[in-house]
């Protein structure tokens, strides 16, 4: 199995705009919480925090706890932690998604473009939905576009002779996505009510030279740049590559690089207490 990505906060927050517009969509879907004004919320693979703090904006009185397995996004998203406006607290813990599993009782679980990089995530669902209050929410976004000419011509670069013995598999870790068909089935069987799943595509217009692999030095290409670390000359040769490839599928317009990006997002809400009838 390759190894994990080391990642780049400052690298993936040269996108933070476009890479915050499906999170905001996400969370305007949430409606009340069983916390009421002082909700218990995780953030599953905060990042560098930037989409945690929101969650303080959305919710002043919550208490917010962002985990993540990377040393470095946690290092950048510790800028946020401390009081917030409305009396609660942001804090963040080392977590791996993959194997964590809730301490407590939250009433919203969520995750922002992470649970791509888990393989059998929805396997985890179980686990964490025992811990959900009820009446609780799990709510996720994750990238539906592993078949886009992005992520396409990197797996099949990654698989070329030249390229094969050092980073076969490293550029196709997305095909465990689920459609959102499959979510709002796999959510209803755990017997949640209210599922709501569906998918949107961005369509953004980026700017700058080479803007698409910008954006992916952040994160498609992240496996491939951890597995060539040592070796700066094949780094190079490999980014050159798929820089040619990509001025080709992502063209330059009149006004900027037209780059379409899919998502599909998850919302559940955990069955509530009966209440009780007439007395």
């Amino acid at each position: 199995m390759p190894a994990a990505p080391t990642w780049d906060p400052h690298q993936y927050l040269r996108h933070s705009t476009h890479r915050t517009r499906p999170f905001l969509d996400l969370l305007h879907r949430i409606t009340d919480l069983p916390g009421g004004d002082t909700p218990r919320i995780a953030d599953i693979g905060c990042g560098p925090g930037n989409v945690t703090a929101l969650l303080a904006d959305r919710w002043p009185g919550a208490h917010i706890t962002g985990f993540d397995s990377s040393a470095d996004m946690l290092a950048t998203a510790r800028e946020h932690a401390g009081p917030t406006r409305g009396g609660g607290e942001l804090d963040f813990r080392r977590a791996d998604a993959a194997v964590w599993t809730p301490e407590e009782t939250f009433d919203l679980i969520v995750s922002n473009a992470a649970l791509q990089w888990v393989p059998g995530h929805a396997d985890r669902f179980p686990a964490w939905l025992e811990h959900i209050a009820p009446g609780g929410v799990l709510a996720f976004q994750v990238p539906g576009n592993f078949t886009a000419p992005s992520h396409a011509l990197l797996a099949e670069l990654c698989d070329t002779p030249r390229w094969r013995a050092r980073l076969e598999g490293h550029g196709r870790r997305y095909v465990h996505i689920l459609s959102p068909a499959e979510y709002l089935e796999r959510l209803t069987e755990l017997g949640c009510t209210d599922v709501d799943a569906w998918e949107s595509t961005y369509v953004q217009l980026l700017h700058g030279e080479d803007p698409v692999l910008d954006w992916t030095k952040g994160t498609a290409l992240r496996p491939v740049l951890t597995a060539l670390e040592g070796d700066p000359a094949a780094a190079r040769e490999f980014v050159g590559q798929y820089r040619d490839l990509l001025r080709k599928a992502y063209p330059v317009g009149p006004h900027g690089t037209v780059f379409p990006f899919r998502r599909i997002f998850a919302i559940a809400r955990t069955a509530a207490l009966p209440t009780g009838g007439p007395a």
